[in-house]
């Protein structure tokens, strides 16, 4: 029988992990694809047991047997030996099994649960490592169907599809993969999802890994799709956890898939398996848990459910506007490494009665550990009615979705702008034992920022009101080339970035360099260039020498020398720091002072200076 006849006469059970398997039962801990290389009996032994355990459909070894991920092992020109060795060795399990075993060539999803491999998966990319494994997949003519798996990207998955139905007419699973019950990660219902799917050719439609049996069957629950569509569900073994020696380990046991099992077949779903952490036990479960193999016919709702209404807070985004046409002076202050607090506050206080149009805040600055941004920011806010602005890093932090909750309460605060930033390595700090953990980058934080001013929050879930945040983007004008490095920040704008702030200069020739290259790319964004005043000699040594990024040129670090000779260091690095606002604010509106060591008086100095510029241009 033909597997798409056997999917039209009754429910099929599928097989379940490979990786996470030979993880932790085998010991192995590699490019899981290159053992069909280089141990085929290790496949062979997996797949059988699983045929055994009643398995009527198993995966070819195959997941992340593209190019893009084998490179990583430097196994990029193997991609066709590895794919079609999968098949063959899939192929030889089901010589002998006592029941029909068919077989799906698997194809993983490029992009993971969060985007950090989305740069490299352009649509471009996506084509060819799709084409070319599926090339070799189905030259082997041993195949019964594809299965596309682990798709956080809907986008990237109907992509897929479209290739794949472009080059075979077997039959084709897509499974998609959800942060959050019935929701995917950019906000699509796993309702519109099928529907997409459906239209697009999909043979059978579902959803694979991430979340176990309980939420995954939630998320089966009032499918508004139509009678026809056939649909599969492939559960993790419940969620990870991490044994005494710090691998990952699942807990889920096989009787609770016995227990879903049946329930899954009454949803309607045609194909029953298992991903991370399932095992031939937790398959022979869910064959004793069928009561049956009959297909039961799909709930259809009579209404589609509605999306929650969002309560929207839009801002005048004030400072930004007057950016457009004045002189604007942002000031950068770190918050206090201790709890007596009074000063920095009294400080801001002369900041805001000098006319600072906003504050920023550092957080973790160089990986020094001082009293969080957060607070200080809704302090501002609250109590002393002056705008701030959280500065939020990818790292360090012990996981960046702490980001994102943080994120949540800035909002309810009444704080609307973000600079979004790659921090500094937590072993740079005075903290022992910290760990640098960046599992997103400053543009993915951005993407996600923004994803919240449409409602939606990380796992896709409605947030039922939306945020209305400001993202600004960190430069570095100081780097090499700055004609090539403003690429990034046209990136920066495609993810969601309103604005830019850069790190101090020092030489007006990188100012000039960052303006012409912005005209010459067409790059229109409000930008605050640095400016951070010296205070002595040994200070300017520290920057050029110490801070990365920064460099002061030669005649100025002259001039620091000489002030400290005559003790009038602090109004040298005033004057030179106005010298470098007259040449911003020549071809910039926006200056961004960094305060040194908590001199107010000196900040306050220069934010006058810069309001007075706008004065002359009125007179």
């Amino acid at each position: 029988m033909k597997f798409k006849q056997a999917l039209q006469q009754r429910v099929l059970v599928a097989d379940g992990a490979m990786g996470t398997l030979l993880y932790g039962n085998y010991g192995i801990n590699s490019a899981f694809e290159n053992l069909n290389l280089t141990h085929p009996d290790t496949i062979l032994r997996v797949h059988r047991s699983y045929i055994r355990a009643g398995a009527d459909i198993i995966q070819t070894n195959t997941y992340a047997a593209n190019r893009l991920k084998l490179t990583r092992y430097d196994l990029q020109d193997q991609v066709t030996t590895i794919n079609q060795a999968a098949v063959k060795i899939a192929a030889t399990a089901r010589e002998h099994a006592d029941h029909p075993v068919y077989i799906l060539g698997t194809i993983g999803g490029l992009a993971g649960d969060t985007d950090a491999t989305v740069q490299r998966a352009t649509p471009a990319t996506i084509a060819a490592n799709v084409t070319e494994q599926l090339t070799a997949l189905l030259a082997t003519n041993q195949l019964d169907g594809i299965l596309l798996e682990t798709y956080y990207d809907l986008p990237e998955l109907l992509t897929a599809l479209k290739i794949v139905k472009a080059h075979t007419d077997l039959p084709v699973i897509t499974n998609v993969s959800m942060l959050a019950p019935g929701v995917l990660r950019n906000g699509t219902s796993f309702t519109d999802a099928i529907v997409q799917l459906n239209a697009a050719g999909a043979d059978v439609i579902g959803t694979n890994c991430r979340l176990g049996p309980y939420y995954l069957a939630q998320s089966f629950e009032n499918l508004a799709i139509p009678a026809n569509v056939k649909l599969a569900v492939y559960p993790n073994a419940g969620l990870p956890g991490t044994d005494q020696d710090g691998a990952v380990v699942y807990d889920g046991e096989p009787s609770y898939f016995e227990e879903y099992a049946e329930r899954f077949r009454q949803f309607g779903l045609n194909i029953i398996g298992g991903c991370c952490g399932t095992t031939p036990l937790h398959t022979s479960a869910t064959v004793r848990g069928l009561s049956n193999r009959s297909i039961v016919a799909h709930d259809q709702p009579a209404t589609k459910p509605q999306p929650p209404t969002l309560v929207t807070t839009k801002s005048q985004h004030r400072f930004l506007q007057k950016v457009a046409t004045q002189k604007t002076a942002l000031v950068e202050l770190d918050p206090p490494r201790d709890f007596d607090t009074t000063k920095f506050f009294r400080g801001a206080e002369r900041l805001k009665a000098a006319g600072v149009d906003g504050i920023t805040l550092s957080d973790n600055s160089l990986a020094t550990v001082r009293i969080a941004n957060t607070t200080i920011a809704a302090q501002l806010k609250l109590n002393y009615g002056i705008t701030a602005y959280d500065r939020a890093l990818d790292d360090p932090r012990p996981q960046s979705n702490r980001l994102t909750i943080r994120d949540h309460g800035l909002h309810s605060l009444g704080i609307e702008d973000i600079l979004a930033i790659t921090g500094d390595p937590a072993k740079l700090g005075d903290f022992p034992g910290a760990t640098s953990v960046s599992d997103v980058r400053s543009v993915e934080l951005m993407k996600l920022i923004k994803q919240f001013n449409s409602g939606i929050g990380p796992t896709g879930k409605s947030l039922k009101e939306a945020s209305d945040f400001r993202v600004a983007g960190a430069f570095n004008p100081n780097a090499y080339r700055t004609s090539i490095s403003t690429k990034s920040i046209s990136r920066k704008l495609s993810y969601g970035c309103d604005y830019i702030i850069t790190q101090p200069v020092y030489d007006l020739a990188n100012v000039d360099a960052l303006a012409d290259a912005l005209a010459a790319n067409h790059v229109n964004v409000p930008v605050f260039v640095g400016v951070m005043p010296l205070v002595s000699r040994r200070n300017a040594e520290f920057l050029h020498h110490e801070v990365h990024g920064i460099r002061i040129p030669e005649p100025i670090l002259t001039r620091m020398a000489e002030a400290e000779q005559t003790g009038n260091e602090r109004a040298v690095g005033i004057a030179i720091a106005k010298e470098l606002i007259d040449g911003i604010c020549a071809r910039f509106n926006g200056v961004h002072i960094v305060t040194p060591f908590n001199r107010f008086k000196t900040v306050i100095e220069l934010v006058d200076y810069i309001q007075q510029k706008n004065l002359i241009k009125v007179q």
